[in-house]
């Protein structure tokens, strides 16, 4: 599919994307929405039209919203959970305190809450082809029983008006954050829940991660005239708003009154979001086949971060292009807004006022979930590691190959350590695990995050990095805008490196199980050397087994695992590559046998290249004493 260029090809496109795998068919919205914002209550009233189409075979007898604001009150499942969580104890401080499992933006704030601070969303009238539906709010989800079924292949429109006051922000979305921007709008409009061939996703708000359908958003904001906003979309009447949105050179004309109605619209996205701020500071740059923008609060360290962050954007999609694929829009928005960072479709909410570093460095993470929420777009909820983890892996190679002090370094040692730590802390769960229903948030997050990224690394030391690189790219083509789930990705991977995978998807997702080989012993025998190698752990892999010489020759001995039905391609052509025996997974130990006396070798050493995830490395090596 080419790149998305605007409305003109807005409905052609998204039709080709919702069918373009004739086996795995998406829902599609269309959203238009008006809303009034009054900035002194913090509330605001919205008109929404909804067009939703059944492609699936399925009869819908009722529909789900998410209503993600009711999240943020007293009582709610996320103060509960968040409550629980914190009273868990995970490790010590730094000062030897019992460290609580706290997600420490949210700890017990959500409890305190005042009336005119919480956060709702109240639906006060909703329609299906003009006629009256019946609802019910169960939390944060929205229940409605239609009065007449949605067919396959139908298309029914809803009509809804609600009412929404912004809470203090405390996770993602809210008012007045603790950076002074006044409003982070995320999950701001009662959103459609996603139906796909698992079924409805109607996931409570409880912490985590989103799911969305496929669509075309059309909004229209009214706002106090003095606010810059920033967000999702293509902006539709920028010479009668400027705030440097403007065609240079145009005199902005805006109309008269104490508001502004900001216009936006967006192609073949699964959400939107804004932010506003009488205060921010905008910037924009052209970057390759899209425009990029930066919206900051401008103080002594902003001034200079943020146009720094500006010039870094095209080497790093430079990079991000080549490896990873062409991003599909034709902007995309840099914004200070968030708590901590959160992505969403052509638009990210970051936390702004850091060193270039960190600034860099969180930029570059949300803007790499474009590829894999944005465009590939898992279920999160579901399978938080294709999104987290695969973003972490683009993240740390796009930030090492583009900052100079870290080029030539490997770039996935953080991840491996986390993994590690999480292993010996015993908080790890399978990842298979729906990201809401984790036991702690140290779990989750490394899980999520690290153990996704050694996902992916450590596939590249299965089948080889070429063939995983490949793979990524084969990936970002066939599955783009369709969803994919686990299965998918690792049958993409099958595809490009001709070899058996499903174990490994077995035992990385699905357990718990550890990797651990060790040289069992290093002998003489007959003139040649004997080394044999003992699975310690309960996760079979491959094993690259490095032997190196007195006189400097080294020898890379391979022994494929036989549930592969096949061998990885060499990595090194400058090292002499030795092909052994498949080794069973039944199988213990392996008996490696040298063509050299003992006295020749320097070392041996399992894994050098370290992307093998074995949790006891001690008894990796032995060396010629």
């Amino acid at each position: 599919m080419k790149r998305l260029i605007g409305p003109v090809v807005l409905f052609l496109l998204g039709t080709a994307a919702a069918n373009a795998q004739t086996d795995r068919w998406q829902q599609r919205v269309k959203y238009k929405m008006d809303i009034a914002m009054d900035v002194k209550a913090h509330r605001f009233t919205g008109k929404q039209q909804l067009a939703y189409t059944n492609n699936s075979p399925d009869t819908l007898f009722r529909v789900f919203y998410h209503l993600y604001w009711n999240a943020f009150q007293p009582g709610s499942m996320m103060d509960q959970r968040s409550q629980e969580l914190g009273r868990k104890i995970v490790g010590k401080d730094a000062q030897g305190n019992n460290r609580h499992d706290w997600d420490a933006r949210v700890t017990d704030r959500i409890s305190k809450l005042t009336p005119d601070e919480i956060g709702y969303q109240k639906v006060l009238s909703l329609k299906m082809d003009g006629r009256q539906q019946a609802w019910k709010t169960e939390g944060t989800i929205l229940v409605v029983q239609l009065d007449k079924p949605i067919l396959p292949h139908s298309t029914v429109t809803f009509d809804m008006e609600f009412e929404a006051q912004v809470p203090v922000q405390i996770r993602r979305s809210g008012r007045n954050n603790k950076e002074g921007v006044d409003y982070s709008m995320a999950q701001w409009y009662p959103k459609m829940c996603e139906y796909d061939y698992e079924g409805w996703h109607p996931t409570p708000y409880i912490a985590r991660e989103f799911y969305g359908v496929w669509g075309d958003y059309d909004v229209k904001i009214s706002i106090d005239r003095k606010y810059v906003l920033a967000g999702t979309g293509y902006l539709q009447n920028p010479n009668s708003i400027g705030y440097g949105y403007e065609t240079p050179g145009t005199k902005v004309t805006r109309p008269s009154g104490n508001t502004l109605t900001w216009h936006f619209i967006a192609p073949n996205v699964h959400d939107f979001v804004w932010a506003a701020d009488p205060e921010y500071k905008h910037i924009s740059k052209k970057v390759d086949n899209f425009t990029a923008h930066f919206f900051y609060l401008e103080n002594e360290t902003t001034r200079e971060t943020w146009p720094k962050l500006a010039e870094m954007i095209p080497t790093a999609y430079a990079y991000i292009k080549k490896h990873y694929g062409e991003y599909a829009w034709d902007q995309y928005s840099f914004i200070q807004g968030g708590d901590g960072g959160m992505e969403y479709p052509m638009a990210t909410l970051i936390l702004g006022n850091g060193k270039i570093d960190g600034l860099y460095g969180v930029a570059i993470h949300e803007w790499m979930h474009s590829w894999y929420q944005g465009m590939l777009a898992t279920n999160e909820s579901l399978y938080p590691w294709m999104d987290e983890g695969f973003t972490t892996f683009a993240e740390d190679n796009t930030i090492g190959e583009t900052i100079d002090s870290l080029k030539g370094k490997w770039h996935h040692e953080g991840s491996y350590n986390n993994y590690f730590m999480l292993v010996r802390r015993g908080f790890e769960e399978p990842i298979s695990m729906h990201s809401d229903h984790y036991n702690t948030n140290i779990g989750y997050s490394i899980s999520s995050y690290s153990k996704g990224a050694v996902f992916l690394e450590q596939l590249g030391y299965v089948i080889g990095a070429a063939n995983r690189d490949a793979g990524l790219h084969r990936y970002y083509r066939d599955w783009r805008f369709k969803h994919p789930n686990a299965k998918d990705f690792v049958r993409v991977m099958e595809k490009e490196s001709g070899l058996q995978l499903d174990w490994y998807l077995q035992y990385m997702m699905n357990t718990t199980r550890h990797i651990n080989y060790a040289l069992d012993s290093v002998y003489e025998s007959n003139g040649k050397t004997i080394v044999v190698i003992r699975n310690a752990g309960d996760f079979p892999m491959p094993v690259d087994l490095m032997v190196e010489m007195k006189n400097g020759r080294k020898e890379l001995h391979y022994i494929p695992l036989t549930l592969m039905f096949g061998i990885k391609p060499a990595e090194d052509e400058s090292v002499q590559r030795i092909v052994h025996d498949g080794w069973k997974w039944t199988q213990p130990s392996y008996r490696v046998e040298l063509d050299h006396p003992l006295s020749q070798l320097q070392s041996v050493e399992i894994d050098p290249s370290q992307r093998l995830a074995d949790i006891d490395r001690s008894n990796n090596k032995a060396v010629s004493r």
